[in-house]
């Protein structure tokens, strides 16, 4: 089942495809833009910025403010989902969100993407799909006499990849490429995908039955992996009451939802970002922090480099979010379970003892040197 929203991408039927096996590089553009109202002036994420930190993040605070008030009009309870959703997008990663049903893992994707002026799409992912429903597929054009390519649901700027683990391995591996490069090769030719290409996929963590685990190469390229629990009383409650005002999930736009920053003003925040100051010593905590998971007892495979790069890339969104100029400590013990938690295998004898990946790095935070 794929679902789309608007805008469009181009009519992919004016791409033609020769079968000589050349490799050629074709570019797909979302050239829609949005009119947007004035932003909101308060923050979310605002800690006192400190004397000579960056004034520019003050920016990113504002913004990020902007679409996460406009995400919690429809998701509501799920406040750190929604911090760590928006700092993925900010640091132009995948992410990985696992709960049960009915948590508003498939809502908050989609109101994230109203939020940003997005062009949104939906898989659900089943035993039966093949990699070609992803990417697209060659047709032949008798009139013409020439081979065209028709573009998969992949080419959209946010994809949402609904119960991933419930499609085979060779399905799944067709994200590979898609995920690590923003493209797709399709008989030897190459596709580049939109520039704010991002996926968002969802997985049960109870279920079981009939579904094929994400091999470890592809987990690494999540950026995180949210974990999407039960709200609390007062969140449900508060589930409860918009529902018996009448909001429609499926209704997002008559919900009042609307884009309220522009994707050239989230490149922005992403420049802006870059300019986040990175002490040594953070970089030093970094290393030692992933470094501690490779010679962990109840670990059989530690994180790679890749987790290194991630806690740096995501530190400074959250910084910046928060509205600081500099990352800290706490910026990286905040973020550590969401970004290590997928990469590090457990024992089989550390599992019977009850040990978590989440354990497993609140046990490495706390053992590890903190830099002053």
């Amino acid at each position: 089942m794929i679902e789309d929203s608007q805008p469009e991408l181009p009519e992919p039927q004016d791409v033609q495809v020769t079968n000589d096996g050349d490799e050629r590089t074709n570019n797909f553009h979302s050239p829609h833009e949005a009119s947007l109202p004035g932003l909101e002036d308060r923050a979310i994420y605002r800690d006192a910025p400190s004397s000579g930190a960056n004034p520019d993040v003050a920016r990113v605070s504002n913004l990020v403010s902007s679409i996460s008030n406009e995400v919690r009009k429809a998701v509501i309870g799920q406040d750190d989902a929604v911090e760590l959703l928006i700092a993925a997008l900010l640091s132009h990663g995948h992410v990985l969100i696992e709960g049960v049903p009915g948590t508003a893992k498939t809502l908050l994707v989609r109101s994230l993407a109203i939020a940003i002026s997005s062009q949104f799409k939906r898989i659900q992912f089943t035993p039966d799909l093949m990699p070609s429903d992803i990417t697209g597929t060659q047709f032949f054009d008798q009139r013409t006499m020439e081979f065209h390519f028709k573009a998969g649901p992949i080419f959209t700027e946010m994809l949402l990849a609904d119960e991933i683990n419930r499609t085979p391995p060779k399905t799944q591996a067709a994200l590979l490429e898609a995920m690590q490069e923003r493209r797709v090769t399709v008989n030897g030719e190459t596709f580049n995908l939109p520039s704010e290409f991002m996926v968002c996929a969802t997985q049960n963590p109870v279920d079981f039955d009939g579904t094929y685990p994400l091999p470890e190469a592809q987990v690494d390229r999540f950026l995180v992996k949210i974990i999407v629990d039960y709200p609390t009383r007062d969140g449900e409650q508060a589930v409860l009451k918009i529902h018996h005002k009448g909001f429609d999930p499926n209704q997002l736009i008559d919900a009042g939802l609307k884009s309220v920053i522009s994707l050239d003003e989230l490149a922005e925040c992403r420049e802006l970002i870059n300019t986040v100051v990175v002490d040594d010593s953070i970089i030093g905590y970094i290393t030692d922090v992933v470094g501690a998971t490779r010679s962990h007892r109840q670990l059989m495979m530690g994180a790679g480099p890749r987790a290194s790069i991630a806690l740096l890339q995501l530190s400074k969104s959250i910084a910046a979010m928060r509205g600081r100029g500099f990352v800290t400590p706490d910026d990286i013990k905040s973020i550590a379970p969401s970004v290590l938690r997928h990469r590090i295998i457990l024992r089989p004898e550390a599992e019977i003892e009850g040990a978590t990946s989440d354990r497993i790095v609140a046990s490495i935070l706390d053992r590890v040197d903190v830099p002053r």
